[in-house]
This record gives structure tokens, sequence and C-alpha cells, in this order.
């Protein structure tokens, strides 16, 4: 795999799929590898490159524990913008790697084309879920309620990454909009790295009104994707976060959970694809909120 050295030293790797130009797609977790976002270059019309978080995947631990932390996430963003000598980038984050798109979105605005933000952790906004448990009750008629629910029930009462390890695959239903072979499959390679995981949260900073002014001034537009079936974030969420930009669309997709592009792998693609291509000949979208 190519790689590069971040900021610190720590060896970081990447992989390249697909062709087009080139999207730079952060996995969240935290603290799992790429491997799990590859599905997405499928339909996609890019060049997805999939960098490693330090401590996951390929890429090398940091000496220092504190450089797990998100902001050293963000700082690694930078360095292989630089690696790839890419003047701007266009910028994909799934998850808790939301947070780090947000960060960097307000440290290095002019480095920013575009912004996609993919079932968004919104803590670096302050924004929090309030509908989770309605979320949860919305797929009480699936036979798997009853066993993902206590799994669930546990997982929430967890108080560290490593005890909640156990029931992520017991919940993982709640995360996907069919749970067939294909989310079975997806679920059950999940591989958390958990010093990574814990570190990045580590600390984390409290500065959620510096962020929404940040988000609120930059010029380039996001796009917001939230799958209608998640509980963790939800459309309201995503609505939530959508609104703190200064130029923003929010896309519900339909009948989606917590991995959209696996639920209809050619819908994120186009909603993802049209976005992009709008972004490239300079458009200038403005909050606007659609079903898809």
């Amino acid at each position: 795999m190519p790689g590069f050295h971040a900021a610190d030293g720590t060896h970081l790797a990447y992989r390249l799929l697909g062709s087009g130009s080139p999207l730079i797609a952060l996995p969240g977790g935290p603290g799992r590898n790429s491997d799990y976002l590859a599905g997405i270059a499928d339909d996609l019309p890019r060049t997805l490159v999939l960098p490693d978080h330090r401590g996951t995947g390929a890429s090398a631990a940091p000496i220092d524990p504190a450089g797990y932390h998100v902001d050293r996430i963000v700082d690694d963003v930078q360095a292989l913008r630089r690696h790839l000598n890419l003047p701007k980038i266009d910028l994909l984050a799934h998850s808790s790697a939301a947070n780090v798109g947000m960060r960097y979105a307000c440290r290095e605005p002019d480095r920013l084309r575009s912004l996609v933000l993919v079932s968004p952790s919104a803590r670096a906004a302050g924004i929090a879920v309030p509908d989770m448990r309605e979320a949860l009750e919305r797929r009480k008629g699936e036979p798997w309620f009853p066993d993902a629910k206590r799994a669930f029930d546990a997982w929430a009462a967890s108080t560290t990454i490593k005890e909640s390890l156990p029931h992520r695959l017991g919940a993982a239903p709640f995360f996907y909009g069919r749970w067939d072979d294909t989310a079975r499959a997806h679920a059950t390679a999940e591989d958390t790295a958990v010093p990574a995981a814990e570190g990045f949260y580590r600390d984390f900073p409290d500065d959620a009104d510096q962020v929404r002014a940040g988000l609120g001034r930059l010029d380039a537009p996001a796009l917001v994707v939230i799958g209608e079936l998640d509980p963790f974030p939800t459309p309201a969420t995503g609505r939530a976060l959508a609104a703190v930009f200064a130029r923003a669309i929010l896309a519900v997709q339909r009948g989606a959970g917590h991995y959209p592009w696996l639920d209809d792998p050619a819908l994120f693609a186009d909603t993802v694809g049209d976005f992009l291509s709008t972004c490239s000949v300079g458009a200038s979208p403005r909050i606007s909120d659609h079903d898809h």
C-alpha cells in the first residue's frame, strides 16, 4: 500500500480505488480501518483515496497515545493533501470521522473544495441525537428486534469502547436498512482498534460554538447524507447539522441505515456523484432538504 508520514512522523497507509478525480474518504468507528468503505468506489466515478487512520489497518500506531486525538487525525488529512499534491480536496467522512471533516473545514477552509458527511456524528458541532429511541422503535416489527434491542441497550450502557465491543454485532441490525447476508457479512467484518477508538474522543475539544461559527462561514458546499432508518444519527440530527453550514444539502436516503451505500449503491452514488459534479463546475448550492 502507498503511504506517507504524518506531521509527528507516524507512517500512514492508504489505498486508491476506482478512477477519476480524487475523493478522500475517511473511515469512522472511531478506530476502524478503511476496508469497510471500499464499496463506495463501485459506482462512484471518482478515485477513492482511503487512508487507514493511525493505529488501524496498515498504518502505524503513534508513539504517544495522545496521537490518536481527533485533531491529530485532522493534521493527517492535511499531510495527506500535501502528499497527494492537491491544492484543494473533496473530502468524504463517515460516522465519527465527520468530526474530523468539520474540524478540517474550520481549520483549512481554503483547502476544501467540497465536504460530504455520511451518517455523521455531529459532536464537534454540539448537536445531539434526541430521537434515537424513537428511531429504534420504528424497527419493532422486524424479527430480529428483541435480541438486537437487548444488545443495543447493553452497548448503550457500556462505559468504555472495549466494554461495548461484545454487544455491537448483536445490535448491528439497527444500522442497516435490510438485515440480509450482505449486511451480516459487513457487520461481522467490523474490526475496531481499541486504543485508536478510545484516544480519538479523549479530551475532546469543548469548542462547538467555534466549530458552528466556522462552518457558517465556510465557502465550500457540503452534502449531509442520512439514512432514513439510522438511529444514530437520525434525519433530525442531519437536518440540524445541515442548517449550521453556509451552503449545504441534506439528502435523506429512503430505506437506508448507517451505511447507505450498501442499502442502495446506485442511489448513493448518484446522490454523491451529482453533488460533486455540481461543485466541480462552480455552482453554489444553498441549504436545501431532499428525500431520496
